[in-house]
């Protein structure tokens, strides 16, 4: 025997190569000055920068200050191509310094985080003839002002209308934020009289044993109101669990350094419940890796000290998040800093968005390619939030879905049974020929019809 092949024999098989470094990157976290680029913040100090009244004074609302703050960083065409944009935008602009440091001013248009919170008129489409302003039929399922009781078991209870930053996606487009010059908004507001007519209703109802607490955005209330809302939930037997919902540490993680009386207050709600055995948690919302800086992970850190636990859920937007390397660096970053990939949601059906709408195609091939890189437990179930009120879905779990014409029909057996609901692909990524037919009102309706027909075939 040679002695290649006695070390052949010796070596065992199972030894797998030295790991490439480039695979460790979800390990690195920016920690620059990075928002020295911006002229307006150029002379900024670290501690001035990464003070949350800093970050929530100096929100960028306007065009006129967006001009203010990047200046000379783009040419005047984009300013112009952003006015459109906002023109045509369900949603009110609010954008934090931090996340306007992160943006990459040399290339805005293919820039995950402009896409996801500035619109370019230019990049916009037209919406889907399907689409309905509040597609997921929340108001429909609101027994009280600002709840909305859909399963059987939780609800989703809209504390404020409020967020410290907008997204160009937001599912309430209906109710969060400003008026625009293309949507009168929904107003909850954060009232305690309000709050009451929910305690009242959540108490007369014994099967909700899981209440999200969310908005808006509750990174919004004051330190008291965390407490008051957690104390008052805590105090209805049948509630055994509750979810605070804030975007907080992806678009102003300053809140989790600073905020001390918010951080507290969250912290003496999940105490609270961890001794009378009830599930207090925190939900959160990073949709790309670049979101994900130092001030982020030392701001979850700080969570993670006090033991909050705290998920993510992730919104899949074209040209975001919707590949498949993007998607795994998130996953494996959010993993490191102990927050849990809950969720990753298909877009919703929502105004002025349609660019950043992928198909369920694409939903379903990701998820393939994603599941199994990490533990079980550290990777996002994809879902889609049916039109029309039927409620979340797994993906795989459609009646029928024709990636031709671009419908997709789904049962909910728990909250509408008996029912079937649509998902619609968006129109530009069909072949011409599908994406024609749309367009015929006559051959739209067959289209619609032939899906329901093949959906309720045994």
């Amino acid at each position: 025997m040679s002695e290649v092949e006695e070390l052949a024999l010796s070596t065992p098989a199972a030894i797998k190569p030295p790991v490439d470094l480039a695979d460790m990157a979800h390990k690195e976290f920016r920690d620059d000055d990075y928002w020295r680029v911006i002229p307006a913040y150029a002379n900024l100090g670290t501690d001035e920068f990464n003070d949350h009244r800093f970050q929530s004074r100096n929100s960028i609302t306007s065009l006129k200050k967006l001009q203010q703050v990047v200046g000379n960083l783009v040419p005047d065409s984009f300013y112009q191509d952003v006015e459109k944009g906002l023109a045509l935008s369900p949603m009110s602009v609010r954008i934090s310094p931090y996340l306007m440091s992160l943006i990459d001013w040399t290339n805005p248009a293919t820039d995950p985080l402009r896409i996801q919170f500035l619109p370019m008129g230019s990049r916009m489409l037209p919406d889907h003839p399907e689409l309905a302003l509040d597609s997921l039929h929340e108001q429909e399922d609101s027994p009280v002002p600002g709840l909305t009781h859909r399963y059987a078991d939780r609800a989703l209870f809209l504390t404020l209308d409020t967020c410290p930053v907008y997204c160009r996606f937001c599912t309430r487009s209906y109710a969060v934020g400003l008026d625009t010059e293309e949507v009168e908004k929904v107003h909850f507001g954060a009232i305690v009289d309000r709050w009451e007519q929910v305690f009242a209703y959540i108490e007369s109802r014994p099967e909700l044993e899981d209440i999200v607490i969310s908005g808006g955005d509750v990174a919004n209330l004051k330190a008291e109101h965390i407490e008051y809302i957690g104390d008052r939930l805590l105090k209805i037997d049948h509630v055994r669990r509750m979810r605070y919902a804030t975007k907080a540490p992806a678009i102003m993680p300053q809140k989790l350094i600073t905020d001390t009386g918010w951080v507290d207050a969250l912290t003496r709600v999940v105490d609270k419940g961890r001794k009378l055995h009830k599930e207090v948690v925190l939900h959160t919302h990073f949709n790309h890796p670049h979101e994900i800086s130092d001030i982020s992970r030392r701001g979850l850190n700080r969570l993670m000290e006090r033991g909050i636990v705290v998920r993510n859920q992730m919104v899949l937007q074209r040209g975001v998040n919707d590949d498949v390397e993007t998607l795994h660096l998130l996953i494996r970053r959010l993993s490191y800093i102990n927050v849990h990939p809950y969720y990753t949601f298909v877009h919703d059906m929502v105004r002025g968005v349609e660019e950043l709408r992928t198909t369920l195609g694409a939903a379903l091939d990701l998820e393939k390619q994603v599941r199994g890189r990490t533990a079980g437990y550290n990777t996002p179930t994809f879902v889609l939030d049916t039109m029309g009120g039927g409620g979340k879905r797994n993906v795989h779990s459609y009646e029928h879905y024709d990636r031709e014409t671009g419908i997709a029909v789904f049962t909910s057996p728990t909250v509408r049974p008996g029912e079937l609901f649509y998902y619609f692909d968006p129109i530009d990524e069909l072949d011409p020929l599908s994406a024609k037919r749309w367009h015929n009102p006559t051959e739209r309706k067959s289209m619609l019809q032939a899906a329901l027909d093949l959906a309720s075939c045994p």
